[in-house]
């Protein structure tokens, strides 16, 4: 089994930033200089997309970047590729995890993909479509290759989040918002209360996400969790921008880890 760096280890020097990008968008060459910056900004652990022709969890912001990245050549192949390079040339210290849909993970081979993954310096996955009831199917294949399987708690678990947590590894998902990711105005779930049913029930680290889109509102959920998880607002800036994102993008993901901090 391959020892890759912990996820429990982005929580351990305060309120972790998690920043999301789409691998591929606007193309490998950008991401693959884009993820040293996301670390050297403060990014605490980093959320790698893996492209999917239907990904129902996405609102339009990532689905684009999705399709961007597919029409710019992305397959899984050449992301793992990517993973692996910094990985081997020692430009990521901080633990990475895989965000895609089942269907990447069985079309290319669930044991091939999971043990390629752990080798490309992987440390965790998160497969939104994939249901508590049916984790099992990847759970133990996760677990031979020292991968941790990410569960997600949504506003409407209830009386699940406390069986979801009893499970969980790493780190809980903790989704802020009812629907499909994307930018929102104001957050008006109480993330509070399920982070709170979650540490009822188990120690274990909780990140918000889904629509957390600016310092004020990053630094608003992290004091109600151990961490905080931005993707579309991100992804938008890589959109806007294309290949000469990097010091906008790095500038937003500093200004966001600062906001946990202050």
């Amino acid at each position: 089994m391959i020892s890759n760096p912990t996820i429990s280890s982005a929580f351990q020097s305060g309120k972790a930033f998690i920043p999301f990008i789409t691998c591929g968008d606007p193309d490998l060459e950008t991401t693959e200089k884009l993820l040293p910056l996301l670390e050297r900004a403060g990014a605490d652990l980093i959320e790698l997309g893996i492209p999917f022709s239907d990904p129902t969890a996405e609102g339009s912001v990532i689905q684009a970047a999705s399709e961007r990245a597919l029409k710019a050549g992305a397959t899984t192949d050449r992301i793992l590729d990517l993973a692996k390079r910094l990985q081997d040339n020692g430009q990521l210290t901080v633990p990475r995890v895989f965000m895609t849909y089942a269907n990447v993970v069985f079309s290319y081979g669930k044991e091939r993909f999971l043990k390629k993954a752990a080798e490309a310096g992987i440390s965790g996955l998160i497969l939104p479509d994939v249901p508590f009831e049916e984790k099992a199917e990847f759970d133990s294949a996760c677990r031979e290759q020292g991968l941790q399987l990410i569960s997600m708690i949504a506003p409407t678990s209830h009386e699940r989040i406390s069986m979801i947590a009893k499970e969980a590894e790493g780190f809980v998902y903790c989704v802020s918002s009812l629907g499909v990711t994307g930018t929102r105005d104001r957050i008006t779930t109480d993330v509070g209360a399920m982070v709170r049913l979650v540490k009822q029930t188990k120690d274990i680290p909780c990140a918000i996400g889904f629509g957390i889109s600016n310092p004020e509102q990053a630094a608003e959920m992290a004091a109600k969790a151990d961490g905080v998880i931005c993707g579309s607002a991100i992804v938008k800036l890589i959109a806007k921008h294309g290949r000469d994102c990097l010091p906008v993008v790095e500038e937003f993901v500093r200004k966001m880890k600062e906001a946990l901090i202050e």
